[in-house]
């Protein structure tokens, strides 16, 4: 089968073996999607070598449930022991053991196969498309804040970065009642969250708004946006962190000690919520899609999903 794969740094496209574990299920993947951390992979982040990739929908071929074969679906990245408390709670996303889809131990989506334990998978109802579909995991992500942070409707909440997930945090939060104000550099990527009644602003106009907000989402994807953040939260604010990038942040802890100012991390969220906001159509993703490509021109699309302005990059093995 085909498959985009990193080696020390270096993108490709190869023919590899078939998955074939007979204890997980395999999936014929239908469409994947290039997200920021697999750029960041191919930067060296994690250190991963192998397929990248872990936004996908596919049909599952094989399976040890048999009630899902021939099912349309898309899967929890993270695959646990299964044996540790974490793990026994429902809850592997933590488990000291796990291997992640395309980021850590374990090949990734960006291929015609991927296996995933038969636990991992959900079904996607006929309603939603596969173009959707494809969006659960970062739409997951996005939710995943609102079990972070109680987040209520008189919150003022900031949300920095104009990108696919910061597109879809904003919307995702403004779904509480809370005021959103959305903070990027791109006008024609502001304008999505403007249809959606989100407020927007440059970074260079939120700078003016010191002080002003309960919590702050920090979702650039760059280390520059943890310092606007900061200067956003108002004293005893909240700042949930979503970007995972190579590189190092650096850290005023002095603001934080004297503001007592709570930082709290945010990876990745829960499917089932995520199907519902797209079987309800209450988020948009369609204009989140750029450009589309075969499997087979994965390196150019790795290049493409990198360029300024781009979006969502979609492949189709």
């Amino acid at each position: 089968m085909l498959a985009l794969r990193v080696d020390k740094k270096r993108l490709s496209i190869k023919d590899i073996p078939k998955p074939d574990r007979d204890d997980e299920a395999v999936v014929r993947v239908l469409l994947s999607g290039i997200c920021n951390t697999d750029l960041e992979i191919a930067r060296g982040y994690a250190g991963f070598k192998g397929t990248i990739g872990h936004e996908f929908v596919g049909i599952v071929e094989e399976s040890t449930d048999r009630a899902m074969a021939g099912r349309r679906v898309v899967g929890e990245i993270n695959a646990g022991c299964g044996k540790c408390d974490l793990c026994r709670a429902g809850d592997s996303r933590h488990c000291a053991s796990r291997t992640v889809l395309g980021i850590v131990g374990r090949d990734g989506a960006h291929a015609e196969f991927l296996q995933l334990p038969a636990a991992n998978l959900f079904p996607v109802p006929d309603s939603i498309p596969d173009e959707h579909a494809v969006f659960t995991e970062p739409l997951a992500a996005a939710c995943g804040i609102l079990e972070r942070v109680n987040i209520k409707s008189f919150d003022r909440v900031a949300v920095i970065g104009d990108g696919k997930l910061g597109l879809l945090c904003a919307q995702v939060v403004a779904l509480t009642g809370a005021s959103v104000v959305l903070v990027g550099k791109h006008s024609s990527k502001l304008r999505i969250a403007e249809r959606r009644g989100i407020e927007t602003s440059t970074p260079k106009q939120a700078a003016k708004r010191k002080r002003e907000f309960d919590i702050v989402v920090e979702a650039s994807g760059a280390a520059a946006g943890f310092g606007l953040a900061l200067e956003l939260l108002r004293p005893k604010g909240q700042l949930v962190l979503k970007s995972t990038f190579h590189g190092k942040t650096e850290l005023d802890a002095a603001r934080i000690v004297v503001d007592e100012v709570s930082i709290v991390g945010s990876r990745c969220g829960r499917f089932a919520p995520a199907l519902d906001l797209l079987k309800k159509a209450a988020v948009d993703v369609d204009s989140l899609i750029s450009e589309e490509y075969p499997l087979s021109n994965g390196v150019h699309a790795m290049a493409r999903a990198g360029t300024r302005g781009v979006l969502k990059v979609l492949l189709r093995p």
